[in-house]
């Protein structure tokens, strides 16, 4: 079975320690996030776990190999960073062929996969930063890995790009480790299975997204009628009818006692997200 261990890593640069004893296991192939402010060591987390920044303690290991010393453990890892990090010179398609000389891959999987081929033979400094992200990520999918560390991968990208790339993503995790670093917590909890929060280099949180509880649930819903009378403790706000309650349970009453009285209800949206309010609070 797989597994990815860290083990009470603390890891920084020029001697100064940005994570600090950051230990957790992760033995089921999904999707976990990696939420936590600007500065928190994300970045840092990412770079020690695939092998870049060698740790000042502790130890990381995949399926018992060491992430750091053992080269050949390191093949069985891709790592996106935010930033682009192509030979801005190149060719999209020698840029790829850059790495899949060295690594190994089929770059044209790659570029049918980003929907690259129409901007092989562009120089990467021509392109957008959308574009020039599409082929970093082109990069990391020559060839199979077993542990995807994507660090902010749909940042630059437009809506329908977005989509296509997370689609990937979640396939991919079906059986892969995918570490996914976003400041979209819609994305986030839209994809991830797993939050692991990180803040001033520390371990805050590591669980299911689904077992996040939050303390009120503030919903909005809309109808063709005005349905005032059937929520007096409502408030209408851009359109929605407001509710707040304790638990979606209530929630789900709510609106089977407004369709058996007859609102024409059109939409109901949860207007809050649970990671919004894990993530602000302490």
């Amino acid at each position: 079975m797989q597994k990815l261990e860290i083990d009470e890593i603390s890891a920084g640069y020029g001697g100064k320690e940005v994570i600090h004893n950051i230990g957790l296991k992760i033995t089921e192939p999904a999707i976990y996030i990696v939420l936590g402010p600007n500065g928190a060591g994300k970045t840092t987390l990412f770079r020690t776990i695939g092998g870049i920044l060698k740790p000042f303690s502790g130890r990381i290991t995949l399926d018992d190999a060491d992430l750091f010393n053992s080269k050949e453990a390191r093949k069985r890892i891709a790592y996106l960073s935010h930033l682009s990090a192509l030979p801005e010179e190149m060719t999209v398609f020698n840029a790829l062929k850059y790495y899949a000389d060295m690594e190994g891959g089929d770059i044209e999987h790659s570029l049918e996969l980003l929907s690259l081929s129409d901007l092989k033979d562009r120089k990467f400094s021509s392109l957008s930063q959308g574009q020039k992200k599409r082929v970093s990520i082109g990069k990391i999918f020559l060839r199979e890995r077993e542990l995807y560390l994507l660090d902010e991968p749909t940042s630059n990208v437009d809506p329908k790009i977005s989509k296509e790339i997370r689609d990937i993503i979640i396939k991919l995790s079906k059986d892969k480790f995918v570490l996914y670093s976003s400041h979209n917590l819609y994305e986030a909890r839209e994809i991830g299975k797993y939050l692991i929060l990180i803040k001033n280099g520390e371990l805050k949180f590591f669980d299911k997204i689904e077992n996040i509880k939050t303390k009120q649930y503030r919903v909005g819903i809309k109808a063709l009628n005005d349905i005032s009378d059937l929520l007096p403790e409502s408030e209408f706000d851009n359109g929605y009818y407001v509710v707040t309650v304790d638990n979606p349970t209530a929630v789900a009453k709510i609106i089977n006692d407004l369709v058996h009285s007859g609102a024409g209800l059109t939409e109901v949206r949860e207007l809050d997200n649970p990671l919004q309010e894990f993530f602000e609070g302490e």
